[in-house]
């Protein structure tokens, strides 16, 4: 597995890559956004971990960058640790969001488990039958991993799509925010919506006509999120 890198201050790269790769990570790292960013262009990554506070280009913005073209999972790394800077990140597409100080094993935890369900529905040989998913204009392609809606193409992060994924093989069930944390995030839900909503909050602004009401992924008040089944 090939890991990108971004972090300008150098003892924590050093420390973070010399861990990493003896964990059996392959790792390629950045100091600043701007590296970072020619760096991703060159190589494919697994995964990529960024700073927010970086010199020529911050994290926010090479984030954006990258999410124009990919979908890889990104961890953010950061001292800042309010509700709104997760939010920002979070919102923006990150998939995960660590606070500094973190803890090397609870960091590798959070590689692993980001890695584990980016890769969970890339089929193991070209000659799986490709399985769609489909309701209303919308159609999940479960082989190659995307999605479309009215046949244009629409980009997802991987806790993105798995959240759509998640409703649409389950389209008579409610899901409760606890249920969706622990399935999408695979830890325990300790009452904290904020990452449950976020991630559905985006995921609607991408599939839905008009996000604030919404066809595709009601909430059900006071027990958490179904699919919707608008017609064609």
């Amino acid at each position: 597995m090939r890991l990108l890198l971004v972090e300008d201050d150098i003892e924590i790269s050093e420390m973070l890559r010399d861990y990493l790769v003896t964990e059996g990570f392959e790792i390629v790292v950045a100091c600043n956004g701007q590296e970072g960013y020619e760096a991703f262009m060159k190589q494919q990554f697994d995964l990529v971990i960024l700073d927010i506070m970086m010199p020529k280009l911050n994290g926010i913005e090479l984030m954006k960058k990258i999410r124009l073209q990919s979908i890889v999972p990104i961890i953010i790394m950061s001292a800042k640790d309010t509700d709104s800077d997760k939010s920002l990140g979070l919102g923006l597409g990150a998939d995960d969001y660590i606070t500094k100080p973190f803890s090397v094993t609870e960091f590798l935890a959070r590689i692993k488990a980001n890695i584990r369900r980016s890769t969970r529905y890339i089929p193991m040989t070209m000659e799986e039958e490709v399985k769609l998913l489909s309701v209303g204009k919308l159609a999940i392609n479960l082989e190659s991993y995307t999605v479309t809606k009215d046949k244009k193409n629409i980009e997802l992060t991987s806790k993105e799509f798995a959240i759509l994924r998640l409703l649409m093989e389950n389209p008579k069930k409610v899901f409760t925010k606890a249920q969706l944390y622990s399935k999408i995030w695979e830890d325990v839900y300790l009452g904290d919506e904020n990452a449950v909503n976020v991630h559905v909050s985006r995921l609607r602004n991408k599939i839905e006509e008009n996000a604030r009401e919404p066809e595709y992924i009601l909430t059900v008040w006071g027990i958490g999120y179904k699919l919707g089944h608008p017609k064609e």
